[in-house]
């Protein structure tokens, strides 16, 4: 058995040692350069730390462990990886050759204008796992961001809540889905004031938050939650109903599936996915089908 470990920040190889523990692996750390240098990645750290090497990992196609240790571990525990604990037990039945390894979707957020440097070229393609998103959650992720990082695992999601609702104003947004007719034809909605508009692989984001309450890693869909314009105390009260799911009943939010979008506002906006920030509107978004092999309890 051959493993490569990838460290996010506040990880390091102390953390690899429970890993290493009668286990006959030899080890390179360093994500690898090929498929040939390794068997399995185990990736120590959050969902950023994910995030940041999607495209590679995409590549590679090599099975992938999380092992939860970020500042928000939303993905980890999409796959019931709640603990370094229950990832060591995982990495135990891979390596007595268990098969426990699961095929799972990424989203993939596509800039329809060109940005940086290269801008003469295509857009590039971003991969997410989790949740990716327009308006206000964009603005609270960025603000978090700010915090250091053992306050960003303390709730730094919450605590950005507030500051971010006080200054924030509604976005004009417009969404084109496929067309009934021909899903290879994309028809624009009519244009919403909205706060939030969110596009989820996976049920939750921001330590815990289930935006996407039926969202599946694996069911090729996007589940879209949009949250219309409403006054800020109203806002503010229906945020803790988003931790249980319970917020899908409210008439100002709209929840759906759909295999890819396209979102436009008047004015570029940031778009944020797995809490990092990856480009500005106007965007396509759809879903990669069986994009990584993820190791599971």
């Amino acid at each position: 058995m051959r493993a490569a470990a990838i460290f996010g920040p506040g990880a390091s190889t102390k953390d690899l040692k429970p890993f290493q523990k009668n286990s006959e692996a030899d080890w390179l750390v360093d994500p690898p350069a090929n498929s040939n240098q390794a068997d399995a990645i185990l990736i120590f750290g959050g969902d950023g730390t994910v995030h940041r090497h999607l495209p590679q990992l995409v590549k590679l196609q090599l099975p992938v462990l999380i092992v939860p240790c970020g500042s928000g571990n939303d993905f980890a525990n999409a796959l019931n990886l709640r603990s370094s604990r229950v990832s060591q037990a995982a990495w135990r039945k891979f390596c007595s050759a268990a098969g426990n390894v699961r095929t799972i979707d990424l989203g993939v957020i596509t800039p329809l204008t060109p940005e940086g440097p290269g801008a003469a070229d295509p857009p590039e393609p971003h991969y997410f796992c989790c949740v990716g998103g327009v308006g206000l959650d964009a603005e609270i992720a960025r603000r978090a961001n700010l915090l250091p990082r053992w306050l960003r695992a303390r709730g730094g999601y919450a605590l950005s809540l507030l500051p971010a609702l006080w200054r924030f104003e509604p976005v004009a947004m417009s969404i084109s889905l496929p067309s009934v007719e021909n899903p290879d034809v994309l028809v624009a909605r009519n244009t919403k004031s909205t706060i939030v508009t969110a596009f989820a692989n996976a049920s939750s984001y921001g330590g815990g938050m289930k935006i996407a309450p039926l969202a599946q890693l694996d069911d090729g869909l996007l589940d879209v939650c949009i949250i219309d314009h409403m006054n800020k105390l109203k806002l503010f009260c229906l945020f803790p109903t988003v931790y249980f799911g319970r917020h899908l009943s409210i008439p100002q939010v709209e929840y759906f599936q759909t295999e890819r979008l396209k979102l436009e506002t008047d004015e570029p906006q940031d778009v944020y996915a797995d809490g990092e920030y990856v480009c500005r509107t106007p965007i396509e978004v759809r879903i990669a089908r069986a994009a990584l092999q993820v190791i599971v309890p």
